[in-house]
């Protein structure tokens, strides 16, 4: 019995390669994950100082890392249910006016940071915001109402350990008490929540017409993912051990829906991976070992704020935990810093990514709304506690 011979042939001709659509696809992934790809540099920068060696282990926060994991998987089954989509649209559906829409929409996200974090409040929230103005023919109102959901993530998720992914850091790092962080978050907390009422009065108290279709959720799938939210909480909260909710959350979704575990924001994950590297790094250096020292020495709060303004909240709460044990201030300041400008927290550029989508000529008059309203929350929060702690 003869076999037919196959002959194969590899086309290496430059002509034959789309360029474009590889440039294309580059500039999207970059795009969609500057932050990350930013850590990756900073951390292979500061290798050329600090080669690796067996101290690279210590960097690394697994129950930081395990944690974040497991909220996050958590919180992406329930969108894949459209729970939080459902529960939203319900409270929503109450309101006639323009005002009272906004107001339930920021509020929403402001509650959503408290307990599934701040970016997943505003992955979640961030369509329905789009979904109510759209469908009431209220679309200019959109800038105002993303931005003022994007503060109300940054600054609502202030009150919780798991509010906000530098909270569960420094919550683990420096074992604080759960009663001391929601003591120390409370003043620019109740501070926020005025400002953001405030801020969202100037929509006008026009009737809407709303309109939507129903959504339903299945209860048995709705229970089974409270129960997983809840140990992830409690791992959180070092109830259980961070490992076991590593064992069992993943192994529940594996058979429930491994769709969710694929939808996991593994780039941020990475992020904290790359920032425990750089921020390890330079605490080994002398010479910005001792800069950082003397700065954070004169005054941790200001210097924490401002750094958020450069490098990002969740970099600068790795970082900077390496050179201060005055994690009060630390807390604050990065918790503060998130708003401010566009690469101030994570979450700025996931609302600024959301509305270019739906309004892509719009950059430069969100961009200006956009910091006009947060420094102005910047400006009155950081003096306040200035005030504070003076």
């Amino acid at each position: 019995m003869q076999i037919a011979k196959r002959k194969f042939t590899f086309d290496l001709n430059p002509k034959h390669i789309d360029f474009s659509a590889v440039f294309n696809n580059t500039k999207s992934m970059l795009r969609k994950n500057a932050v990350m790809f930013i850590a990756l540099l900073a951390a292979l920068i500061t290798m050329i100082f600090v080669p690796i060696d067996a101290q690279y282990a210590s960097y690394f926060d697994l129950k930081t890392l395990s944690c974040l994991f497991c909220v996050l998987a958590v919180v992406c089954a329930f969108k894949n249910i459209n729970f939080f989509y459902m529960l939203a649209q319900a409270v929503v559906k109450k309101f006639k006016t323009a005002r009272m829409c906004v107001i339930a929409l920021v509020y929403i996200t402001f509650i959503g940071s408290m307990l599934i974090a701040n970016d997943m409040a505003l992955l979640t929230f961030l369509p329905l915001g789009y979904f109510v103005l759209s469908t009431t023919k209220s679309e200019k109102y959109m800038a105002f109402t993303f931005i003022m959901q994007n503060i109300a993530a940054n600054l609502g998720g202030m009150l919780t350990p798991f509010g906000n992914p530098q909270n569960l850091y420094l919550y683990t790092k420096f074992n604080i008490h759960n009663a001391e962080f929601m003591i120390i978050m409370a003043p620019p907390f109740i501070i926020s929540i005025a400002l953001i009422t405030l801020l969202c009065m100037f929509i006008p108290s026009k009737e809407l017409e709303f309109s939507g279709e129903k959504i339903t959720v299945s209860a048995k799938r709705s229970i089974i993912y409270s129960i997983l939210f809840a140990l992830s909480i409690a791992i959180v909260f070092r109830t259980i051990p961070y490992y076991l909710g590593l064992i069992v959350i993943p192994a529940a979704l594996v058979f429930l829906d491994v769709k969710a575990l694929k939808s996991v924001d593994y780039p941020l994950l990475l992020t904290f991976v790359f920032f425990f590297i750089f921020a390890g790094n330079m605490g080994r250096i002398d010479a910005v070992r001792d800069f950082f020292c003397m700065l954070l020495d004169k005054n941790t709060l200001l210097f924490s704020i401002l750094s958020c303004q450069f490098i990002s909240n969740v970099p600068s709460a790795i970082l900077l935990s390496q050179f201060t044990e005055n994690y009060k201030e630390l807390l604050l300041g990065v918790n503060i810093g998130g708003v401010g400008t566009l690469i101030s927290s994570l979450a700025s550029l996931i609302t600024f990514r959301e509305y270019i989508k739906h309004n892509p000529k719009c950059a430069l008059k969100y961009i200006a709304q956009f910091s006009l309203l947060n420094f102005t929350m910047l400006i009155v929060l950081t003096a306040s506690m200035l005030i504070f702690f003076v």
